[in-house]
């Protein structure tokens, strides 16, 4: 561990260690080592793995470019099949391409204050942002949208416009902002595409037409994009005190590893060797034969929270799967029966998430207008004396009962109807 990251100790404070006897917590050794020595290694791993299924999806991605052209070559939308064919015209995209990139250059020019560096950083935007959606949209059909490794995807991007800001010899404040900037934009547009083509599967499914879909889509980030504005600002400004976004109270992990990593490269304080142990890896698992290797690299980068939460959301599902099949075996039409469980399953796990996303804005909204806690508001306490001793079962105990209900309504509601369900339970 010492020869791949030699600065562990300093980290992990050894030397203060040595002079007061006191011992370094576990998890924070922990922390350090996944944060210092295995993330860069995954980064590295996750540049292999990008490259890798850019290049297995070469024919694909050439495919649909080739029929986008085809298709603009017989007119927008004329002699399309049907409707359900119809998409955007291509020289619609490339206008609106050739539209926003000089605002965009101007922007990076700002930051940067060499044009030089803004004419780079947007060129790498274009064709770094181009080929990662299409990584990004193919991972989302992999492992859906919510688990969508867009700060792997982003990190990719952000060492590529690294690596070119340091050749041209832009350092400094002005290299790290066009880096940034890059990154910015990239992240932005593979969020954009890994929900736009959950939004189009989804209108297939309903009969929906492309065009349609893609215009409203366009229009609604556009329309988005301010409405979130605002809100960001205000949470930002609310905490100054504990350091606002990226503080003690709103901390962005993510933000601040880009942010280091840019400055880290742009500065030459990266660490290279990491990362070239990462793309190594990345090697042995694609010659090794391995399912997905990028997906392997987004579980060593992603926190143990959040893969240990995918990892019991796989049980459950396969404990569903279980019951599903045992109460389907009593129908006629099993294979119809299955298909209607998965269905009403996905609604009602995508309905959660839903209900997440809208509590977590509703919090938002309480806390600007400085209401810390509903519980101090109508208890007049900030916690309860049996959340200490009694929090964690309790919560355990809410989890149970969360996967019970996963399982037991997507049975209960009609699929096995007139059928006794609670046998396989």
């Amino acid at each position: 561990m010492l020869f791949i990251d030699p600065d562990l100790p300093g980290r992990l404070g050894v030397s203060s260690r040595a002079l007061t006897g006191a011992e370094v917590p576990w998890d924070v050794v922990s922390n350090a080592v996944w944060y210092s020595v295995l993330r860069p290694i995954a980064v590295g791993a996750m540049l292999t793995g990008t490259g890798y299924t850019l290049y297995s999806m070469r024919e694909s991605i050439l495919k649909s470019i080739r029929g986008a052209l085809e298709a603009s070559a017989r007119g927008a939308g004329q002699n399309a099949g049907t409707r359900l064919d119809a998409d955007v015209p291509i020289q619609w995209t490339i206008m609106a391409i050739a539209a926003l990139v000089p605002p965009i250059v101007i922007i990076y020019q700002h930051f940067a204050r060499s044009w030089t560096a803004a004419i780079l950083a947007a060129a790498v935007m274009t064709v770094a942002g181009f080929f990662l959606c299409a990584v990004g949209g193919y991972l989302v059909g992999l492992v859906e949208s919510s688990n969508q490794p867009v700060s792997g995807l982003t990190l990719c991007a952000l060492v590529i416009a690294a690596v070119v800001m340091v050749a041209i010899g832009m350092r400094g404040a002005g290299g790290v902002a066009a880096v940034l900037g890059v990154a910015s934009v990239v992240c932005c547009a593979t969020c954009t595409s890994g929900s736009l083509i959950q939004d189009l599967k989804a209108g297939y499914l309903l009969g929906g037409t492309p065009w349609k879909m893609e215009v409203a889509e366009v229009l609604s980030i556009a329309v988005v994009s301010f409405f979130l504005l605002f809100p960001i600002m205000w949470l930002h400004e609310a905490n100054l005190v504990t350091g606002g976004i990226g503080g003690r109270a709103l901390p962005a992990p993510q933000a601040g590893l880009m942010a280091e990593l840019a400055q880290g490269i742009v500065g030459g304080q990266i660490a290279w060797g990491l990362i070239v142990m990462g793309c190594a890896l990345g090697v042995a698992l694609i010659m090794i034969g391995a399912p997905s290797p990028m997906l392997i690299a987004v579980g060593m980068y992603l926190p143990l929270e959040t893969t240990s939460a995918i990892f019991v959301g796989g049980l459950i599902k396969g404990l569903a799967d279980i019951a599903a099949a045992r109460a389907a075996a009593r129908r006629e039409d099993e294979a119809g029966a299955k298909a209607q469980f998965e269905e009403r399953g996905t609604l009602l796990a995508s309905g959660l998430i839903a209900g997440e996303a809208i509590t977590g804005i509703l919090l938002a909204v309480l806390f600007l207008r400085g209401i810390p806690s509903l519980t101090r508001v109508m208890t007049g306490r900030d916690t309860f004396a049996f959340v200490e001793p009694w929090g964690g079962w309790i919560s355990l105990a809410a989890f149970a009962l969360l996967a019970y209900v996963l399982i037991w309504i997507p049975i209960r509601k009609r699929v096995f109807a007139s059928k006794d369900v609670s046998s396989v339970l």
